[in-house]
């Protein structure tokens, strides 16, 4: 089989190559656009499935520099860190704790699931734990770190499962994402509440739309975004410290809350929130993309039948639990429906996954400032640490 290997530079062009593939596939196939499925994954996800045939058919396999991959996912996040503004983060207050109270349970429940249906198939639990909130709410981050924990305990191929499940939680938590959003808010006729709600949200808008939009003041972002990820990663150091394991991420989106509410306070600099979300919104696509055109689907394939099973009923579990449960106790309102989409994208993939989601869908219909300062907070900063907890007391109590 011919290896064919590309460079971060290579992988980087062929992910935005894929982007507009994605792109220009939502436009003559309304399906697509009608379900609000992200352009990156629209592409990437297309250039994985020949991946996986040609590496099936022994003709060709592709390797990659995902260097740039961390590089964007980075700055997505403190441009994130950037919108934290202490006036929205008030008015959201019990929303943040009632959402993580939800996905605490998520956590619990993907576990349970799991090794229900385990026994129920007459499987090792361990294997069901594979499934579970591992590689779900975990992603490819906490299935890397676990599955060895799983195989010095006895259980072999551990890491794999737990990559192959991830793998799976990833892709399904970005198509389901989008049409779970799009229903509620047509089925509820949503709209109307966005309305209300974007009385609130404009006025931090024409805050932001005041500041000049020149090539200077983009210019201006990008500086402030770098400054923030390298003081950031100080932030993180410390943070390592602690015995704690946090993402590469969460010190600049620290240092980035700071300075934005620090420019707020004291009006000596101003943060351009236009660029930054730019700078922000481009990041995530190219993230994405290399996510997804880096996939091993053949991995999947190697599933056996049981396995199968585990991840169609975490599927399930997880469309029901964003449909009915997310929504309804949020609110039922338009936030709670952009807020039920974001958490398809990380309770079965990645935080980044979830904000794609989102953005398909409020780039669509309305924004949703709520949404977009909850799922990043509970994402990244809360929930990996709660899913480590959890997954050690499962691993324990088997």
């Amino acid at each position: 089989m011919f290896k064919l290997t590309l460079d971060m530079y290579q992988t980087l062009a062929l992910a935005v190559v894929m982007l507009f593939l994605g792109t220009w596939l939502k436009k003559r196939i309304p399906v697509l656009e009608k379900f609000c499925i992200p352009s990156p994954v629209v592409g990437g996800l297309l250039f994985a499935i020949i991946s996986c045939i040609l590496y099936s058919a022994g003709v060709i396999e592709f390797s990659f520099d995902e260097t740039l991959k961390s590089v964007c996912m980075v700055i997505f996040f403190t441009s994130v860190g950037f919108q934290a503004n202490v006036k929205v983060l008030k008015s959201g207050g019990i929303g943040l704790l009632i959402f993580l109270l939800c996905v605490v349970v998520l956590i619990v429940g993907q576990n349970a699931a799991a090794i229900g249906l385990s026994s129920l198939l007459g499987i090792d639990p361990m294997i069901g734990l594979c499934t579970g909130s591992i590689p779900m709410v975990g992603g490819h981050g906490t299935a890397g770190a676990f599955g060895p924990v799983l195989e010095d305990l006895g259980l072999s191929g551990a890491t794999t499962l737990c990559t192959a499940a991830a793998t799976f939680g990833l892709v399904a938590g970005s198509l389901m994402g989008g049409p779970v959003g799009r229903r509620l808010i047509l089925k509820h006729d949503l709209l109307k509440t966005a309305v209300k709600t974007d009385v609130k949200i404009k006025r931090f808008e024409d805050e932001e739309k005041e500041q000049d939009r020149s090539v200077s003041m983009l210019a201006t972002s990008a500086y402030q975004i770098i400054l923030a990820m390298g003081i950031g990663t100080v932030i993180s150091w410390l943070l390592s410290k602690t015995g704690m394991t946090f993402p590469v991420y969460i010190g600049a989106m620290i240092v980035a809350a700071v300075m934005r509410n620090v420019s707020e306070l004291s009006g000596k600099f101003r943060i351009n929130m236009d660029g930054i979300d730019e700078i922000g919104g481009i990041c995530l696509s190219l993230f994405l993309g290399i996510a997804m055109i880096t996939l091993k689907l053949w991995q999947l394939a190697s599933l056996a039948l049981p396995l199968v099973i585990l991840l169609a009923g975490q599927t399930v579990l997880m469309f029901l639990f964003a449909y009915f449960v997310i929504f309804n106790v949020l609110g039922r309102n338009y936030d709670a429906a952009i807020l039920a989409a974001g958490t398809c994208g990380f309770g079965m993939g990645a935080t980044p996954n979830a904000m794609a989601n989102m953005q398909a869908l409020t780039d669509k219909y309305a924004p949703s400032v709520k949404a977009y300062i909850l799922v990043p907070i509970v994402g990244s900063m809360f929930a990996d640490f709660l899913n480590s907890i959890t997954v050690t007391f499962f691993i324990n109590l088997l």
